[in-house]
């Protein structure tokens, strides 16, 4: 029990009749959440070591790999999403300066990977349905790049829906964490020349097999 003097019990007692009954229940509520707060002290000693936070820092992104969301409109019949814009040119309205010369369907069966891929002389924009679960590495190859050697990864599908646009020399892979098969549509800006192909890999392992794991906790 806490003790006033009777001074201050009055005033206390005056403020709390100026208080609304939403007012009242907030401070009693934060009062209540207050006392229950806990501490590391108040963990299970043989797991205190064991407890870590979770980082929330932002992760770095690879020079000129860019991710465009795409709006998706809901109604109780179904869903509709605008893929892309076209410009006067023909053009990605988000990537003015990417004309494409051929556009590709890729299937996944459930686990697979597909990596590295790398291209010198290609950008590719790739989509994945929203109904879809993949993850998309990437990975700077340039040399003189400011995030050279990075590496980042993107969710694509699981409800939401991206384009990605690799810049050429970036490597760059997906892989199928759901449980049934996964289609990636991709656009570039080169056509395949079979006698002279711009088509160069890296063991899909390259990175550690680790990479292509879907994160647990």
């Amino acid at each position: 029990m806490c003790h006033f003097e009777r001074s201050e019990k009055s005033n206390f007692i005056r403020f709390a009749r100026s208080l609304t009954s939403f007012e009242m229940t907030s401070i009693c509520y934060k009062l209540i959440m207050y006392m229950k707060k806990l501490s590391l002290e108040d963990i299970l000693v043989k797991l205190k070591s064991d407890v870590f936070v979770q980082d929330y820092s932002k992760k770095k992104v690879i020079k000129d790999v860019k991710v465009v969301e795409i709006k998706k409109w809901s109604g109780e019949d179904g869903t509709f999403e605008e893929l892309v814009r076209l410009n006067e040119n023909g053009n990605f309205e988000e990537f003015p300066d990417f004309k494409v010369r051929q556009i590709n369907r890729s299937k996944i069966l459930p686990g697979g990977v597909k990596a590295w891929h790398i291209h010198f002389n290609q950008e590719d924009i790739w989509y994945v349905s929203p109904d879809d679960l993949m993850i998309m590495g990437l990975w700077d190859l340039r040399n003189d790049s400011d995030t050279k050697d990075v590496k980042m990864r993107v969710v694509l599908g699981a409800g939401t829906t991206k384009l990605i646009y690799v810049p050429r020399g970036v490597a760059h892979g997906v892989v199928n964490v759901s449980k049934r098969p996964g289609i990636i549509i991709y656009f570039v800006n080169q056509q395949f020349n079979f006698t002279d192909p711009d088509e160069r890999r890296l063991k899909w392992d390259a990175a550690g097999e680790e990479f292509w794991m879907a994160e647990k906790g």
